[in-house]
């Protein structure tokens, strides 16, 4: 069984998968009569027609085993915190390649999109009661793909 390890998420490492969404870094400018900071293009959102919405998340039982994957052939999914906490984004290029997984520490600051077809597992949080603001693809059409895997485990303190 392969055991992987938690790395800081960082906007090069997490490109292959999609984006990162964070304010550090980004354009911004000054709005409402210079009472509020605007920062723009943060994601490339691909989906069409949008479903905006809020998710409750609790934590998963410890050790953490992967045994499935998802994606999204018809669009891309944002996750952004609406606290700060820290929380674990798990991703990979090809679900029955081990070598191919990795897995992310993102601060409760850092929101993702995950670009369309990336292989992922689902929310994973580090505190119960955590919400997000998530943003996807609603419509017509099977937009969730899952495929089982050789349980790997997440080396989470």
């Amino acid at each position: 069984m392969i055991t992987l390890k938690p790395e800081p998420l960082t906007k090069a490492s997490f490109a292959p998968f999609g984006d990162v969404i964070e304010i550090e870094g980004a354009q911004h400018f000054p709005i409402n009569q210079g009472f509020a900071e605007r920062f723009n293009d943060l994601a490339r959102v691909d989906v069409g027609e949008v479903n905006i919405s809020i998710v409750t998340a609790k934590v998963r039982p410890k050790p953490i085993g992967l045994k499935l994957m998802e994606r999204h052939p018809l669009g891309s999914q944002i996750f952004y915190p609406l606290q700060d906490r820290p929380w674990l984004v798990v991703v990979c290029v090809e679900p029955q390649d081990s070598k191919s997984f990795r897995v992310f520490r993102a601060t409760g600051r850092q929101g993702i999109n995950y670009a369309r077809n990336t292989w992922h597992f689902p929310l994973l949080v580090l505190e119960d009661g955590s919400r997000f603001l998530v943003v996807d693809r609603k419509g017509p059409g099977n937009n969730l793909q899952e495929v089982k895997i050789d349980e790997i485990r997440l080396d989470v303190p």
